[in-house]
């Protein structure tokens, strides 16, 4: 198995259904999953509204690829991405592909590269449709990326004296942590127990992940799962161990 610094992955940005704002978060996250050997954003570069990308590209050498629009009415820039993404997809060259769109119409494709072994990690607005989301293995938001780049140097520089309880810079939207997702954690915290009610917190986490796609501590304003599911108040929190110290957990009775 790589080690996910040297997985090599595809990114593939649809240039209509993002903005150069989430650039910096977008390659901050990447970069934990693995390196982005293929950085491309597709879109038509006749329009005015992609001209704010231009700069963006250069300075991170992300490869603009022109489409230009057949008909009034029909999104080009869809097709030419799941092409692309196929022929890669066919190289097997890859072990995860970034897609960076809120478009439904990229479920199907998300669904067919997973079947193919290889992992799918989506980005979008809160408003993507769930069949997107749930295709792929991992989704984040866009507004969880902003907060990189949302600050100027200054805020940068006064990051430590700006921040929330939760770890995180003041103005980071947060989701509310609703029945609804207790329940997920509940679950995922009853999978992963053994015959104590005990569970390693590393482990609820790879079941939330298979669970929901999009369920990640940011959305809530936590630097950490850890921070979340002790907040939450349905769990009991024990540490154990030394280097490194495990974090386990128990539903409340």
């Amino acid at each position: 198995m790589q080690a996910n610094a040297d997985k090599a992955l595809a990114l593939l940005i649809d240039g209509d259904n993002a903005s150069p704002r989430i650039i910096i978060g977008l390659l901050e996250e990447i970069a934990s999953y693995g390196v982005a050997s293929v950085k491309r954003i597709y879109g038509d570069w006749t329009k005015p509204n992609l001209n704010g990308w231009k700069e963006c590209l250069l300075e991170h050498a992300i490869q603009p690829v022109q489409q230009f629009a057949y008909t009034t009415g029909k999104n080009a820039t869809d097709g030419a991405m799941i092409i692309d993404a196929m022929d890669l997809l066919y190289t097997g060259r890859f072990a995860g592909f970034c897609i960076v769109s809120s478009d439904s119409d990229f479920a199907r494709l998300a669904a067919r590269i997973r079947e193919q072994g290889v992992t799918v990690y989506g980005f979008g607005e809160r408003k993507t449709p769930r069949p997107f989301i749930t295709a792929c293995d991992k989704f984040v938001y866009f507004d969880v990326l902003n907060h990189h780049a949302a600050h100027d140097v200054e805020t940068h520089r006064h990051r430590t004296d700006r921040t929330t309880s939760r770890g995180l810079p003041f103005g980071q939207p947060v989701q509310t942590l609703d029945e609804q997702d207790l329940d997920k954690l509940r679950n995922a915290i009853n999978a992963s127990s053994n015959e104590d009610g005990w569970a390693n917190l590393a482990s609820v986490g790879a079941h939330l992940a298979k669970q929901a796609s999009d369920f990640n501590a940011r959305n809530f304003g936590y630097a950490r799962l850890s921070d979340l599911i002790t907040d939450s108040g349905i769990v009991d929190v024990e540490w154990v161990g030394h280097h490194p110290k495990v974090v386990m957990v128990r539903l409340k009775k």
